[in-house]
């Protein structure tokens, strides 16, 4: 009969997907899981955004829970063999699935669930993005848990004597409603989607302006570090890479508009070769011009 239990528990657990994640120290601020590059498949199933651990001294801190159940369940694994420490908040950085479908791991574990006012209105999907992208070992006991806590302007968490402060960005970015969380005793922001390196930046739920206005107020916080969505770059420069792209878009853009070109002649016009060999080029940056011209062309009006 023993021997019969032991097969069980070793079976059920052979179904949970294994994403064989490894965390990097952000010096001594944050331990940091890295997304990989690729768009979200049954391949990496869905492993493409960052999800970062800040040991706040008596238990830690989450941003971004990652794409699944068993994603979050797995970082809190490898996280609690650096140090054991509860997990006393996760925050959501936006509403994008990547980024928040492990909350019910954490939700399991006691944690208080912050978001940006978004939330309130996301609906509950039948199926959702994630799901019908990567594999249903992966995807196991993943449900749509939203946030209870919701920031609508500014708010402060208090661990001890640190504080962790948590800005809504009061226009159209990334997404309506993107969160920045500054730690100031750790010298570290993280900035949610705002910030990519290595991949190109999505603007399909964004605003090119309002995104770059963002970005300039971000580049010049006081900070050692800036964490980002998506990318490996954690350093003060992490920034440049989304601003270099996303101003030189808006630039090219306005150049066609100024002289009358119809949306489809400026989408095939702007190549920007020098990111041609950046991930997601191809799937992604004539989605951009197009999205950017429509908000570029009546920006003034």
């Amino acid at each position: 009969m023993k021997s019969f239990l032991i097969f069980i528990v070793m079976f059920h657990s052979l179904l949970a997907y294994n994403y064989s994640l490894e965390s990097k120290n952000i010096g001594s601020a944050a331990r940091c899981f890295f997304g990989l590059p690729e768009v979200m498949d049954e391949h990496n199933n869905g492993n493409m955004s960052n999800s970062c651990f800040i040991d706040m001294g008596r238990s830690y801190l989450v941003i971004d829970s990652g794409p699944t159940y068993q994603y979050a369940k797995e970082a809190y694994s490898k996280i609690q063999k650096q140090k054991k420490l509860p997990i006393s908040y996760v925050i959501d950085t936006h509403t994008h699935d990547d980024h928040w479908l492990g909350n019910g791991f954490y939700k399991s574990k006691g944690a208080t669930i912050v978001g940006s006012i978004a939330f309130k209105e996301l609906p509950i999907l039948d199926i959702t993005r994630m799901q019908r992208r990567i594999s249903k070992e992966a995807y196991k006991e993943t449900k749509q848990i939203i946030p209870t806590v919701f920031v609508d302007g500014e708010t402060t968490l208090y661990f001890g004597n640190k504080k962790v402060i948590i800005t809504r960005v009061n226009h159209k970015a990334h997404t309506n409603s993107d969160l920045l969380i500054y730690i100031p005793s750790k010298r570290i922001l993280f900035a949610g989607d705002i910030v990519f390196n290595g991949r190109l930046p999505s603007l399909r739920d964004g605003d090119i302006s309002g995104w770059i206005k963002i970005l300039e107020k971000i580049k010049k916080i006081d900070v050692d570090y800036i964490v980002g969505g998506h990318g490996k770059l954690y350093t003060k420069n992490a920034v440049d890479f989304t601003y270099r792209y996303l101003t030189t878009l808006k630039k090219e853009i306005l150049k066609h508009i100024e002289n009358g070109d119809e949306i489809g002649d400026t989408v095939n016009a702007i190549t920007m070769l020098k990111y041609k060999n950046i991930p997601f080029y191809d799937s992604i940056h004539k989605q951009n011009i197009e999205t950017a011209y429509r908000t570029l062309e009546w920006e003034d009006e």
